[in-house]
């Protein structure tokens, strides 16, 4: 026999509750599943930016000239001051001048006794000469006296170069300024010994009428400036490039614009870098031989897709897109970058002008899912300019 089993009306009410809640929790759950989610979406534009390089760089004079002492001495006297501005010409150093000044009297006394046995020689020979011809004295003599006045005549033109040397040394006691320009250190003070033997010159003169900014390039920068710079030559190629900026140290630019002159011949083995210089006008004198700071390059890209980099995911070291499909299916598509300016890439290729791709919720989405495009505006017009 089977029994009976009675429920209580309690119990039927309980179960019939539960029931409902099950049915309700599942059909919320799979209203999930299909819900589609909102995500907001861009329209990709196409527009003209100008990017910049910066490269480091230290900046020189046009001329920097070691002074040294041609002749030794004590130093007596120190014209200028540490960073002070002076003339071609103007006076440097005084080197003491007693022993040079003696040489040079010793050397004009030498002088004046070669031109002393120069008019005796030359007086034996004209009164020898008539004797000879009246056949009074042998020609003998009379060569004699010639030879003597030969070597006369000599010692004259060697006391002559010795008086000029004298001369020259007594001259090069008072160093000058070989052009124009600002002094740097000032290693010897007054009383020092100086000399030709001295390592360390006397000071350093740069003419920074106009600076050289040197700063070089890897290897990677050489060969897309090469590719992308227009000119057939490399001096073609710089000679067309548009005027540089200089970022001094303060992160501020430089007044003056300047230009690249100059590319060195080879690569650096040690640094794997090329070495260019780039030529700034200095007439009021704020740069100065020894600072540093940075050249800018600009480069100018027409038409070039622009995507905001917040729109962009990274997989395997290649940057990629969602891109909104038939039927708003999204799928990922890699993205070739030339550049980036403020915060937005510049593609040369992966999307299209017009292309709508997504901005938001990248990382929940995957391949073929649909989403719901909430349309969001952009503005590209004020790109920042800095590469």
């Amino acid at each position: 026999m089977f029994s009976q089993v009675h429920y209580s009306p309690t119990f039927a009410a309980v179960f019939l509750a539960t029931s409902l809640l099950s049915c309700s929790s599942e059909q919320t759950q799979n209203q999930a599943a299909t819900e589609v989610p909102a995500l907001p979406v861009v329209q990709v534009k196409q527009s003209s930016v100008t990017t910049y390089q910066e490269f480091a760089a230290t900046l020189e004079g046009r001329v920097n000239v070691d002074i040294r002492p041609q002749v030794e001495g004590y130093l007596e006297k120190i014209y200028v001051d540490e960073g002070a501005s002076v003339r071609k010409g103007q006076p440097l150093f005084r080197i003491d001048t007693r022993t040079y000044r003696e040489q040079v009297g010793n050397a004009d006394a030498t002088l004046l006794s070669a031109k002393a046995n120069l008019e005796k020689a030359a007086l034996e020979v004209t009164r020898l000469t008539p004797l000879v011809e009246n056949n009074v004295v042998s020609d003998v003599q009379l060569k004699a006296a010639q030879s003597a006045y030969a070597a006369a005549k000599a010692n004259v033109e060697q006391a002559k170069s010795m008086l000029g040397n004298a001369n020259v040394n007594l001259d090069r006691t008072l160093i000058k300024a070989p052009v124009s320009g600002f002094i740097g250190r000032l290693p010897y003070k007054a009383g020092s010994l100086v000399g030709r033997s001295e390592v360390q010159p006397l000071t350093t003169v740069s003419d920074v009428q106009e600076i050289y900014a040197y700063f070089s390039m890897s290897e990677v920068d050489f060969l897309r400036f090469t590719q992308q710079a227009s000119g057939g030559s490399m001096a073609d190629k710089i000679r067309k490039l548009p005027a540089v900026d200089l970022i001094l140290a303060d992160g501020k630019a430089y007044a003056q614009k300047g230009h690249v002159e100059m590319v060195s011949g080879q690569f650096d083995k040690t640094m794997g870098a090329i070495s260019f210089r780039a030529v700034f006008p200095n007439s009021l004198g704020l740069l100065r031989s020894g600072i540093t700071g940075r050249v800018r390059i600009p480069e100018h890209h027409s038409s070039v897709v622009l995507v905001p980099q917040e729109a962009t995911f990274e997989r395997q070291d290649r940057v990629f897109v969602f891109a909104l499909a038939d039927s708003n299916k999204v799928v990922s598509k890699p993205l070739q970058i030339v550049g980036k300016s403020g915060n937005y890439y510049l593609i040369s290729k992966g999307i299209q002008p017009g292309d709508r791709i997504v901005h938001d919720g990248l990382d929940r989405l995957r391949d073929g899912d649909v989403i719901a495009p909430k349309p969001m505006a952009t503005d590209s017009s004020h790109v920042a300019e800095t590469l």
